[in-house]
């Protein structure tokens, strides 16, 4: 069987590790299926390392301590953000404004991930989204 490789948005894996209603029954069938490898950028980490700085969310830990920790528990990888990553940013088209989302989209395409995300508009880029 193929493995298949899901790339997690942030409020996905937040969601995750809350065990929120939020996250839609497809998204937590994907996650827990033995052929998902999940993957949580880092852009995602610094996206949470922001919200957390401005007191928009509180995790109770460190970022630092809580992304390791879920991590380790979940059995999710962390995708480092590369140069080819950044780049591919460039050939997207506008869609979406937020750089984190536009980030994680070229990192899917790349990779050949499907991204887990509530956000629909982000499969006008071509990637599938789960």
């Amino acid at each position: 069987m193929r493995s298949v490789r899901v790339l997690l948005d942030s409020h996905a894996f937040l969601w995750w590790c809350s065990d929120d209603p939020r996250l839609p029954p497809r998204i937590r069938r994907a996650i827990t299926a033995h052929s998902t490898a999940c993957w949580l950028s880092h852009a995602s980490v610094w996206e949470l390392a922001i919200k957390v700085s401005l007191g928009k969310l509180k995790l109770g830990q460190s970022v630092d301590a809580f992304v390791r920790e879920q991590c380790e528990l979940n059995a999710f990888q962390l995708l480092p953000i590369e140069f080819r990553h950044l780049c591919r940013v460039e050939r997207l088209d506008w869609h979406h404004r937020d750089p984190f989302d536009r980030l994680l989209v070229a990192q899917a395409l790349i990779e050949d991930m499907a991204l887990a995300t509530v956000d629909r508009d982000m499969a006008r880029y071509g990637v599938s989204v789960l």
